[in-house]
């Protein structure tokens, strides 16, 4: 062999070698979270009492008054499909996006450590949003809700890590010994976790028509989730006051004595030119 094709076949073999160590690392190191893009926001969270209050609404109410503040609020930002809510007397819970994606149809590519690791470093990402937090989870698999990530373990896991509850279009199960005052928002309920695994999460998700960033805030209850824009989320409580104004002149000649077309019609025109 000549000097030139020894050099030739040194050099070949090296870059094989190279390109398998990276595959092999590369293999072997859990992914990290997706860049949320939305860091800036969330340095302003909520305060508790700003929360608390629109907690007290209703997710249709928070839609309404979002169609106030922003025109284009009527046709994006909520979701589009039926839920399973598992405690509806819970009521409204409110909280910053917690994002992932989840399968359960195939076991996990990553060895048991990888996937341990990635659970860890999950932990250490919900902790580290502002609170209170709603975890957001997108069912990637052929058969949405095939196997159950939530359930007793896991609410009582997040319950502790700041949490009120899970919106998913996955499923959920264990529903008489799931955390106390956790709530599932789920498209079923299902008594296997199959393979159930996280595949990423950090990254913008899709449930149910909901177009969900991490650290978005998101108002839910038994009627479906919204996020609320940041920079329209301490109006929204005066918003939804409005609203509540112009509706009970309507109701209010629909309930009364003597009721009649032409007072429903007055009653209508009133409110929308806000003579009331």
């Amino acid at each position: 062999m000549t000097a030139k094709k020894a050099a030739k076949k040194a050099a070949t073999t090296a870059a094989s070698t190279a390109a398998n160590t990276a595959a092999t690392t590369a293999a072997r190191t859990p992914p990290q979270p997706a860049a949320t893009g939305n860091a800036a926001p969330v340095a302003e969270p909520l305060s508790r009492k700003e929360i608390d209050a629109l907690r007290r609404l209703d997710t249709p109410t928070v839609c309404n008054a979002l169609e106030v503040l922003d025109p284009g609020a009527f046709a994006s930002g909520f979701t589009s499909k039926p839920f399973f809510c598992a405690f509806p007397a819970l009521g409204s819970m409110v909280g910053y996006a917690c994002t992932g994606t989840i399968r359960a149809s195939r076991p996990a590519a990553r060895s048991a450590d990888e996937q341990r690791d990635l659970r860890f470093t999950w932990f250490d990402y919900v902790a580290g949003l502002p609170a209170p937090r709603i975890v957001v989870l997108q069912d990637v698999d052929e058969r949405v809700g095939y196997g159950a990530f939530w359930g007793e373990v896991q609410s009582n896991i997040h319950k502790a890590l700041g949490c009120a509850g899970v919106v998913t279009d996955g499923s959920v199960r264990d529903i008489d010994t799931a955390a106390k005052g956790f709530q599932f928002l789920a498209g079923s309920a299902s008594p296997s976790h199959a393979y159930v695994h996280m595949v990423e999460f950090g990254n913008r998700v899709d449930v149910h028509g909901m177009s969900v960033g991490s650290g978005d805030l998101v108002h839910a209850d038994r009627h479906g989730a919204v996020v609320i824009p940041h920079a329209l989320a301490r109006g929204v409580v005066d918003a939804a006051a409005r609203v509540a104004r112009i509706e009970a002149v309507v109701i209010g000649a629909c309930t009364a004595r003597g009721f009649s077309v032409a007072k429903l019609k007055d009653a209508i025109v009133r409110s929308t030119q806000g003579s009331y």
